[in-house]
């Protein structure tokens, strides 16, 4: 088991996609999601210009997820029609979630997807399609803008993390720590605790441009039991 750490940038809501008691990071973080396999763990943390308040969250946990499915982004879009209806996203749509899903990539046509309405446009393609993966969790914890506080004993776990989630071997000394401090924390897992911190954006000002910063630079079967 590895665990990924970077600063999470743009909280959207969108990367990832923590709705529909299934967290998937589709877009976004493509070294991330080339490399990470089922069983290791994803870690956000907070950014220091959250948009959430003056509170400080910068080395705080936003969101951790363990993969426990991992497939292309065209199995994605197949997976998306028939078993998650609501990750597609429907960018006309009032309902906050419904608007920022994440499967936006159309392989319906063939080989080279189309780009749906979304939180992403065109200048964010290249980066997106070179992820080639989508990481799925159905044991995650996601915090938003209700982030929580590492321990001191995992004060090490900041400082060691490269942060751009291109290094993992770094956390290595604290990763059974993380898992079973974050397991025993008494929260529900694949719920929501908070609300992504740039939702009261993309509600009102439908404002794709916020995410571009952040993103310019035969696995084991999915339990087909959904929510979605």
């Amino acid at each position: 088991m590895r665990l990924f750490s970077y600063c999470l940038t743009c909280d959207s809501g969108a990367a990832p996609n923590p709705f529909w008691e299934l967290c998937t990071l589709a877009i976004c973080k493509p070294v991330i999601r080339r490399v990470a396999n089922i069983g290791d763990w994803v870690l956000g943390f907070g950014s220091t210009q959250s948009p959430i308040g003056d509170r400080d969250i910068g080395d705080c946990v936003v969101y951790a997820m363990k993969v426990t499915d991992k497939m292309t982004l065209q199995e994605y879009d197949k997976f998306c029609r028939v078993h998650c209806l609501h990750k597609i996203p429907k960018w006309d749509s009032e309902i906050f979630k419904y608007r920022v899903g994440d499967c936006i990539y159309d392989y319906s046509q063939g080989e080279q997807p189309v780009l749906r309405p979304s939180v992403h446009d065109n200048t964010n393609r290249k980066g997106d399609l070179s992820g080639v993966s989508v990481l799925m969790s159905r044991h995650f914890y996601y915090f938003g803008d209700k982030p929580i506080d590492l321990p001191a004993e995992l004060d090490g776990l900041k400082l060691s993390s490269s942060r751009n989630g291109q290094k993992s071997t770094a956390n290595d000394p604290y990763k059974d720590t993380f898992v079973n401090w974050l397991d025993n924390l008494g929260y529900t897992p694949n719920q929501l605790h908070g609300e992504p911190q740039d939702k009261k954006k993309f509600t009102l000002e439908r404002d794709i441009s916020s995410c571009r910063p952040p993103c310019k630079r035969q696995n084991k079967k999915i339990n087909k039991r959904s929510n979605c």
